[in-house]
């Protein structure tokens, strides 16, 4: 299955998690809850000590798993081993160092061959996506670009040159739950479909399932991050049932929107 399968005859829920938030053993299972609660696409973080587009929950997620022992090598194989059972598209997110510090070529390859469909780098500006997207092409994966509010006059050039999906960022700052999301996001995804037939999802703020329905008007589809890794903190190793009950309240407020445009 590719990225762009996941938005296929309904609006996209992309889940976000941290890998080894409380343990990878949890992480694997809370992958396979979520695809069976109706997630289309799950962003696997990589932990990284200085993730700067990152709010407080998805940064506390990162030191306890550095804390607990999680590698990148250790991710690598915990995908090999679940791939078996998932069959939605990951993608990786995390930052350009832990990329350059594993060795681009090698993470790459790595994470094509263990089963990832792409990777979301927040900290590579647009127009230094060079120094990734060739490498990606090269072991079949999807580089993603994100659109911030600010990008005005740059999202439909980003646009044009997107691969899997349109990551529209929907306020700016960090990752985290927000009550209210102002950013007039029918317009932002409207400038991405006048440039691309590639979906345009968006997230940072999402929380409840009526922000969900109410974003997936104007998107192909919504990305939940910040939610779910609360719950993982709150409820550790108990936390795929959780999780997996999180996840189907949004997947049916979002067939509800589908139905309803």
């Amino acid at each position: 299955m590719t990225i762009k399968d996941a938005f296929k005859n309904r609006k996209a829920f992309i889940a976000f998690l941290t890998c080894g938030d409380p343990d990878l053993e949890t992480t694997a299972k809370i992958i396979k809850e979520l695809e069976a609660g109706g997630a289309d696409l799950i962003e696997l973080g990589i932990p990284f000590s200085d993730p700067t587009a990152e709010g407080p929950v998805i940064q506390e997620a990162n030191e306890r798993a550095l804390k607990g022992g999680v590698t990148t090598d250790k991710i690598f194989n915990m995908v090999r081993e679940i791939r078996a059972d998932v069959h939605i598209p990951m993608v990786f997110m995390t930052y350009a160092n832990v990329v350059f510090s594993y060795g681009s070529d090698r993470f790459l390859r790595n994470a094509s061959e263990a089963g990832m469909n792409g990777i979301i780098l927040p900290d590579v500006p647009f127009e230094e996506k060079d120094e990734f997207a060739p490498l990606c092409r090269k072991h079949g994966l999807d580089f993603i670009s994100l659109i911030a509010p600010t990008s005005r006059d740059r999202i439909q050039r980003i646009a044009a040159e997107a691969e899997g999906f349109v990551y529209c960022v929907s306020s700016l700052g960090v990752t985290g739950t927000r009550t209210a999301i102002a950013t007039d996001i029918g317009a932002m995804t409207k400038l991405v479909r006048d440039a691309t037939d590639v979906p345009a999802a968006v997230g940072f703020g999402i929380s409840t399932p009526e922000q969900a329905a109410k974003i997936a008007k104007d998107a192909d589809g919504i990305i939940i991050g910040s939610a779910i890794v609360k719950r993982v903190a709150e409820h550790g190793k108990n936390s795929p049932h959780y999780v997996r009950e999180y996840a189907e309240n949004i997947r049916e407020a979002l067939n509800k929107s589908f139905r309803n445009c």
